[in-house]
C-alpha cells in the first residue's frame, strides 16, 4: 500500500470516533454485508462516518492490508478495529457492541 493511502486510512480512523469502511454509502450501501453493519449502527443511533471503498481501488485494497482483514465492511471504534459483518452482528445480538460503545463513550441507544 502506498503512503498516501495509508495516511488517508489513519486520518479517517483518527478523526472519526466510529468509522465504517464499506461498499457504498450509509444511505446507499452496495452490498448486503455493508447494509447489515450500517443498519446495526443506525438502529443504535450511532453517529458514524461511512467510507465508500468502491470509489477508490487503492483504498479498497489498502484497508484490507491495514487491518490484516480480508473482507469489507470493516468497523473501527475510537481507532480500534472491531471486525466485519458477522462479528458486528454477533456483538450486537449479545450486547457486546453496546457495551463497547459505552466503554468508549460513544452516544447510542440500547
Amino acid at each position: 500500500m502506498d503512503k498516501d493511502t495509508n495516511k488517508k486510512i489513519k486520518d479517517e480512523i483518527k478523526s472519526n470516533d466510529v468509522c465504517l469502511f464499506m461498499k457504498g454509502t450509509p444511505d446507499v450501501p452496495q452490498c448486503g454485508f455493508s447494509l447489515a453493519v450500517s443498519n446495526v449502527l443506525k438502529h443504535l443511533d450511532v453517529k458514524f462516518k461511512g467510507i465508500d471503498v468502491l470509489a477508490n481501488t487503492e483504498l479498497r485494497q489498502g484497508i484490507k492490508e491495514f487491518s490484516d482483514w480480508p473482507t469489507i465492511p470493516q468497523l473501527y471504534i475510537k481507532e480500534e478495529f472491531v471486525g466485519g459483518c458477522d462479528i458486528v452482528k454477533e456483538m450486537f445480538e449479545s450486547g457486546e457492541l453496546q457495551k463497547k460503545l459505552k466503554e468508549k463513550n460513544i452516544p447510542h441507544k440500547n
